[in-house]
């Protein structure tokens, strides 16, 4: 920071654990040069740097647009279900590719979906119950909802999960693909257009729209290739444990397992989600990397 002419004016802890957090607020620096000079020294001591303007706007976004499969759960759906037709390792190795951008998601989506064909629909009921969230997601949302966010997710996945996530968690708004079922079993089809990397940007703006906020005002969280369009497209991208591709295309990244931690970017501190928890008469749990 030195070198790139800046002034450290002050600084706040903003969380002990599960991680450290510490705020610098400084000054006298291009925030672009110091972004890039300290993007690199993060990777050689192995820590997270994000760099954002000290204005109002930081204060104001309202939105958290978050992608679903390895950002607000932990593991990928459809892989999940490709267990009940044996060909878990086939379609885990079809994700990991469209993941890293290596080919287009679209066309990886269907040749996936395509071998869940006869699966029971009763296995989605399954899933669902096996599913695992991000550490600390329920206490980023309900953290965030007290001081007014809106909450979104929209997912390369599928409806029949990700609605009943947005019932369970109260998020406001869900978009995702849907599976076809005939007579009880997948047909191994897609209903209608396919939520991809444009689609998930195109979400995003009319989620904020529907808000009556600008693009400018949102925080996009994703981890994927087909997040990039949302990341970018948002006043605030966070790549969340990502794809080497994504962490070097985002604005920010955050390499540690717990999802609560984008609090701490948005200047809200461990002690105040611990007080304003307190306050309700609930603990906060202390976050366990799955």
């Amino acid at each position: 920071m030195a070198e790139a002419g800046a002034n450290i004016d002050r600084i706040e802890r903003m969380a002990r654990y599960p991680v450290t957090a510490i705020d610098l607020h400084v000054s006298g620096a291009d925030p672009e040069r110091l972004r890039l000079s300290l993007a690199a020294e993060a990777a050689r001591q192995g820590v997270d740097v994000a760099v954002q303007p000290a204005n109002l706007l930081r204060r104001s976004m309202r939105l958290i647009v978050m992608d679903v499969d390895s950002t607000l759960i932990q593991g990928e759906v459809i892989e999940m279900l490709a267990a009940h037709a044996g060909c878990e390792d086939e379609v885990a190795a079809v994700t990991e590719s469209a993941m890293r951008g290596e080919i287009d998601f679209e066309e990886s989506l269907r040749r996936r979906v395509a071998r869940l064909e006869g699966v029971e629909a009763t296995a989605l009921d399954e899933v669902y119950a096996g599913i695992r969230l991000a550490p600390g997601a329920r206490t980023m949302v309900r953290t965030l909802k007290r001081l007014g966010y809106r909450f979104a997710i929209v997912s390369g996945g599928f409806s029949q999960i990700t609605d009943r996530l947005a019932a369970d968690l109260g998020i406001d708004f869900a978009r995702a693909n849907e599976l076809e079922i005939v007579d009880g079993r997948l047909t191994g089809r897609i209903v209608g257009p396919v939520v991809d990397r444009a689609g998930k940007a195109t979400a995003l703006r009319q989620f904020a729209a529907e808000v009556g906020i600008p693009v400018e005002s949102v925080i996009a969280v994703g981890d994927g290739a087909n997040d990039l369009d949302m990341l970018g497209t948002a006043g605030l991208g966070i790549a969340f444990n990502a794809k080497p591709a994504v962490r070097e295309a985002a604005e920010v990244a955050v390499n540690v397992p717990y999802l609560d931690t984008i609090i701490y970017l948005l200047g809200i501190s461990r002690e105040d989600v611990e007080a304003a928890d307190a306050a309700a008469g609930l603990v906060t749990p202390a976050p366990v990397a799955g």
